[in-house]
């Protein structure tokens, strides 16, 4: 699919209360202990909110959330957000594979479409995070729909169990309401979607989308007029 989420490292043990130590200075004084507090405040605030940021609302920040996972184990999230142009424009930009502008992506250091069979494509990607491994996906495309499908093919060589999901693209007037669901397992998969920070789950997310939002637009001009 170009963008899927892949492997992040988590944080070693111990990084709350040397995170606390760095920016008190006084690990034994009442600051040091406010900060700590803090922090675990902070989880629990985000575990109890359901990990829903956002709202999917034009002119709005996406819908993050996380849902129930596969019967594999893992995480499974949802995301929804708009893009500011046509179904159809949309739909055209998703659905060229064989391009260059993957590579405006900070988070995509190589891609190429490998094999074509019927309605399904098979691409490689390498990545600026996790593993340095080749990810091999086969995505099915549902023009019909406007619908994907996709699956990692190789994931033991990119540091996961698994990876698969989908995603639905509709037309909300003038613009797409973009909607995907992921499923996926790696190690510390659990800490990375929880994490609230840079480098969590929901900045991986919003980051990617922004770029494609951007892109999108960027590209109306090619994709308006181009047929099927």
């Amino acid at each position: 699919m170009g963008y899927s989420q892949g492997r992040v490292r988590n944080p070693e043990p111990g990084w709350k209360v040397r995170v606390a130590m760095q920016w008190t200075g006084d690990p034994k004084g009442a600051r040091h202990k406010w900060q700590l507090l803090l922090l675990c405040s902070l989880q629990l605030v985000w575990a109890a909110a359901g990990l829903a940021w956002g709202a999917a609302a034009v002119d709005q920040a996406p819908t993050i959330v996380l849902i129930q996972p596969d019967p594999q184990g893992g995480i499974g999230y949802r995301v929804s957000y708009y893009v500011d142009v046509p179904l159809e424009t949309y739909w055209r930009f998703k659905t060229d594979f064989d391009n260059s502008f993957l590579l405006t992506n900070h988070y995509i250091k190589a891609h190429r479409v490998v094999s074509r069979e019927a309605n399904a494509v098979i691409t490689e990607n390498r990545y600026s995070f996790g593993p340095d491994a080749v990810y091999r996906w086969r995505t099915v495309v549902m023009n019909g729909r406007h619908r994907l499908e996709y699956e990692l093919l190789n994931p033991a060589e990119c540091g996961q169990k698994f990876h698969f999901g989908f995603i639905q693209a509709r037309a909300e007037g003038e613009r797409t309401l973009v909607t995907q669901v992921a499923y996926l397992d790696f190690f510390g998969v659990s800490l990375w979607a929880r994490y609230p920070w840079s480098g969590g789950l929901k900045d991986f997310l919003r980051s990617t989308i922004l770029w494609e939002q951007q892109t999108a637009v960027n590209l109306e001009w090619r994709y308006a007029t181009r047929k099927k």
